[in-house]
């Protein structure tokens, strides 16, 4: 709707409904009355613009959507055939699930019901399928990955442990125009990991965290954090990523690594549980990416970092 409105020559701000002033005792509510409210409150300046993407970058979000759908439905389907299976008396017991072995081991089997083995030959079908699609999809995103203008960022992001490509390119695909975090607190604000609270006077009280914002970049970081629980170690796969990568992005994962573990165990020490440790942890993390993202939103045309 913004585009079709500045393609008709008009400006249009798109505006955060929860973060519009409501007076809790008004209780008459009309298009004319919420305009002039409207008018109030962006004259006083109390209205937050949100910064929609552009077409390209909405499209690269969309598929990075697509495929955490594509996760949570395969996900499903193995929750569907594993507590089916157990109904019939049949739980594996040979090593991992879902490994090659496994599925011929749900393929061998021979259910007491003949409409039984038809709905467990729908259901392994149907995992086939979805298991396919969600492969289709990460080979897509892993493409768009190393096309600009998100191959030289999601390499530098891939230097911190516990981030890979797919990973990178998530975050970078939900947040978009970076440069419009001009401090790493502001972005921290904005992914709901900063800490509520309720004080006045001489008492304060800090609650958890907000939970406000983009909760898919939140839960990633929070993923990211757990690795850095164990003792900085550079492993086969965290050095490939890193070859080639600039020396001052290498030093900053590096000096990263070791502080979030140092952070996590000092925490830990002090009472903090393992959950409240490691969110404190990812909102570190964030202000070291924000150092990395916001060097290279500086360093590159400004066509480059818009498109």
């Amino acid at each position: 709707m913004k585009r079709q409105i500045e393609a008709a020559g008009a400006q249009c701000k798109v505006i955060a409904p929860s973060l519009i002033p409501v007076k809790p005792g008004k209780r008459i509510k009309t298009d004319r009355r919420d305009a002039c409210d409207m008018l109030k409150y962006a004259e006083a300046g109390q209205l937050t613009e949100v910064h929609p993407p552009n077409m390209q970058q909405e499209a690269v979000r969309d598929l990075t959507r697509l495929r955490e759908a594509a996760q949570r439905d395969l996900m499903r389907i193995r929750h569907q055939i594993s507590k089916f299976m157990l109904r019939y008396g049949f739980s594996y017991r040979e090593g991992n699930h879902w490994t090659q072995k496994h599925l011929r081991w749900l393929q061998g089997r021979n259910l007491s019901d003949p409409l039984g083995n038809e709905v467990l030959a729908q259901m392994l079908s149907e995992l086939d399928h979805r298991t396919n699609r969600c492969l289709e999809l990460t080979a897509r995103v892993e493409k768009v990955a190393k096309e600009d203008p998100y191959r030289e960022p999601v390499a530098w992001l891939c230097c911190f442990r516990g981030i890979d490509t797919l990973t990178a390119m998530s975050i970078m695909a939900e947040l978009f125009s970076f440069e419009r975090f001009k401090d790493p607190k502001q972005l921290m604000g904005y992914l709901g990991l900063v800490p509520s609270e309720f004080s006045s006077a001489e008492s304060r009280n800090m609650g958890g965290i907000t939970k406000t914002g983009n909760g898919r970049v939140r839960r990633l970081l929070i993923q990211s954090a757990w690795h850095q629980i164990h003792k900085p170690y550079v492993s086969k796969a965290l050095k490939k990523r890193r070859e080639g990568q600039e020396k001052w992005v290498i030093d900053i994962a590096e000096k990263c690594m070791k502080r979030l573990y140092q952070r996590y165990w000092r925490l830990v020490g002090k009472g903090k549980t393992a959950h409240c440790a490691v969110t404190a942890v990812a909102r570190e993390l964030i202000g070291f990416i924000w150092q990395v993202l916001y060097t290279w939103v500086a360093i590159v045309p400004e066509d480059k970092s818009s498109s």
